[in-house]
Parts: structure tokens; sequence; C-alpha cells
């Protein structure tokens, strides 16, 4: 796929992954696309990457606040959108132990979100990232991406 032609989507683009993803993304005149949208629900966050990648010298990105657990809103976001990188997740293993629920809102509900929302409005490819940890895991944070790579693994047979 051509990227410089493309509409991408990164859903958690304000953490490590997302800004290095970001950058590479932006500053490769190859793989420069026609529009990259920052999703995240963190305003501080995208804030700060605004200062460093302004509208004006970047009008191919877009700062769109939002939560992989909301369904609505992602399918707004997904609007004209060719690839999705999915790099959302939470991710610190002594939090999985104490608030399970909550990671299994955003590792799995929201990882079938983004499945659901991508389908209905058409996506072309989502990519998702996963971890060693779901390999065999042996905590919850584990359990959840295991669950989520099942999720997308599935949902490259309906696609199909």
């Amino acid at each position: 796929m051509d990227l410089k032609n493309s509409q991408i989507l990164i859903t958690g683009g304000t953490g490590s992954l997302g800004k290095e993803l970001i950058s590479k993304l932006i500053n490769n005149p190859d793989k420069r696309a026609k529009r990259i949208v920052i999703y995240s629900r963190d305003e501080l966050k995208q804030w700060e990457l605004m200062q460093i990648y302004s509208p004006e010298k970047y009008p191919e990105l877009r700062f769109f606040l939002g939560d992989i657990r909301d369904k609505e809103r992602l399918v707004t976001a997904l609007e004209g959108i060719d690839i999705v990188i999915h790099t959302a997740a939470l991710k610190q293993v002594p939090a999985a132990e104490y608030n399970p629920m909550e990671f299994i809102k955003t590792n799995v509900i929201g990882s079938d979100n983004i499945i659901q929302a991508s389908n209905l409005v058409g996506v072309k490819r989502v990519i998702a990232l996963s971890t060693d940890k779901a390999s065999a895991p042996a905590n919850l944070y584990g359990a959840t991406k295991l669950c989520s790579d099942k999720l997308f693994i599935a949902a490259n047979s309906l696609s199909v």
C-alpha cells in the first residue's frame, strides 16, 4: 500500500510508539501520508505534540481526542481512513492486577471496537501491535493482549 496517498489513524498516537511512528512518517518523504490522525484520550499529550508538530508546518497531521472504548467516536474518527495502526493499550502489569476490568475494557473491548468500527467504515488495513507478554501469558496484561491478538486474527477471516 502506498503510504504517500494514504490516510492513516494511529490509536494511542501520543504514546511512546505512536510518537515514534509520527516522527518516522513525517520525516521520511517516501512515507509522508496524505493525512495522519493522532487518536488518543490525552489532551495534554496532544497539545504537547502540537507544539512539536505545528499545524502550519505539518498540515497533514490531525489531532482527534477519543478513547478506543467509545465505538461511536471511533467510527467518526475512522471516516476516510485507509490504514489504522493500533498502538493504544494499557500496559502496566501491576496496574492490571489491581484494575483488571479497566485492562479488559481497553485492551480487549477497545480492540474489538477498532475491528468493528474499521469494518463498518471500510478501512482497508489494520495493523495491531502485540507484545511478547501475550505468548503464554503469566499475568492479566498478557492475557488481555492475547485476547486482543485472537480478536484480530479472527477478524482477518471475516474481512477476506
